[in-house]
């Protein structure tokens, strides 16, 4: 679809073929584009999620005033940051992947899922959407702007430098494993993303802030203009997590981490792994094609019978005398001589009424205009609709 303010011209790229584009961009390159894309969405993304998470923070400290921090602010700041950042995560997730993050988008170029030109493009990005979201807290809401990330009393640097290390593994650990890892479960990633900076959010704000973000201490720091000593803590706490977190990843992904728990995504691979690399490819997705959506196995019986694989039960051979006799010496279902009635089975699960001649039974109507994409086979039927789109495969 073309908007207003966009012609029906096409882009060069061959991989991106029949994209239409705004009459004034149309001397920009396909890679400068992208990359604009990327920077404006981390821009706007990352001012979003510290926007709406530093205006419920400035909310319970001032409600708090003086008084130490108790279990009512702890969980109000802490589902602030967990649902701002599943919302905005869930929104820019195909725009510029929703990191927010610049631990994250480095850990994201350690595993090789960015470059470092858009890694660092995107770092910038980041850090100038936390100082714009901090500066418009601190400009609407009244009162000082208190948000800052700082060590509790009784935690020390060390121990605030710690936390914030295994707080972000758990958050990039998270994200690793459901969105940079694709599979059935990746749609909602946001969703596990948000509840993981939950999580880490109530066991670390208390002692340390719960930063687990450069970005969001350094906003803050630059429009207070408050820096204190272990600043550096909410960088390198962040970025050893990072670490850590790529170092377990790359070890499960050598070690095949997916053969460990066979069928826990129903993917297949588990499937090839079994029966070795020698078997062929068209068993290999013959097998998993037969997966069904609701977790069981559809197996075609007759194509069984006809290798010699599997023999009848006692009820299938007094069923199959309607279809045809089984010959004992070939172990081959026999063709009757005379047509014998059919049941056709409708896509509604029911069998319908008995057709005794060819002639009889229905007939698919096609209009000569119609596409090809109308017509719904068995084969997407018995699939089911896939995952992300919701659509039938064919």
């Amino acid at each position: 679809m073309v908007l207003p303010g966009m012609k029906s011209r096409y882009t060069e790229d061959p991989n991106r073929p029949g994209e239409p584009r705004l009459a004034s961009f149309g001397w920009l390159p396909n890679r400068a584009r992208h990359l604009f894309i990327s920077f404006a969405g981390e821009y706007v993304g990352t001012f979003l999620f510290l926007f709406f998470a530093f205006a419920a923070t400035q909310v319970a400290n001032n409600l708090r005033g003086t008084r130490p921090m108790d279990i009512g602010s702890l969980l109000y700041i802490s589902l602030a940051f967990g649902f701002s950042l599943a919302v905005t995560v869930w929104v820019f997730f195909r725009i510029s992947g929703g990191l927010f993050n610049p631990a994250v988008t480095v850990a994201m170029g350690i595993i090789g899922a960015l470059g470092w030109m858009k890694a660092l493009l995107l770092i910038i990005a980041q850090l100038l959407g936390a100082i714009t979201a901090a500066a418009i807290v601190s400009g609407l809401f009244p009162g000082p702007l208190s948000v800052n990330t700082t060590l509790s009393k009784e935690t020390s640097v060390t121990r605030g430098l710690f936390i914030e290390m295994f707080l972000t593994f758990m958050l990039l650990l998270t994200i690793f494993m459901l969105a940079a890892e694709k599979h059935k479960a990746t749609f909602v990633a946001p969703i596990g993303i948000g509840l993981a900076l939950f999580i880490a959010e109530l066991a670390g704000v208390y002692f340390t802030g719960g930063s687990l973000n450069p970005a969001r201490s350094f906003g803050p720091a630059v429009v207070t203009g408050v820096w204190p000593g272990h600043h550096w803590i909410y960088w390198i706490g962040p970025l050893f997590g990072a670490i850590l977190a790529c170092i377990f990843y790359r070890l499960m992904k050598m070690l095949e981490y997916e053969t460990a728990n066979p069928g826990a995504d129903h993917d297949g691979r588990e499937v090839y792994h079994e029966h070795g690399a020698g078997r062929s490819s068209t068993h290999y997705e013959a097998t998993s094609a037969r997966q069904a959506t609701d977790g069981t196995d559809e197996y075609d019986f007759a194509k069984q019978l006809r290798s010699g694989t599997r023999q009848p039960t006692m009820t299938q051979r007094q069923a199959m005398p309607s279809f045809g006799t089984l010959s004992t010496s070939t172990g081959h279902t026999e063709k009757p001589t005379a047509p014998l009635p059919v049941h056709m089975q409708t896509l509604d699960g029911h069998r319908s009424d008995t057709v005794n001649h060819p002639e009889d039974r229905p007939r698919a109507h096609h209009n000569r205009g119609s596409s090809s994409y109308e017509m719904t086979s068995d084969s997407s039927y018995r699939n089911g609709p896939s995952v992300e789109s919701g659509s039938s495969e064919s």
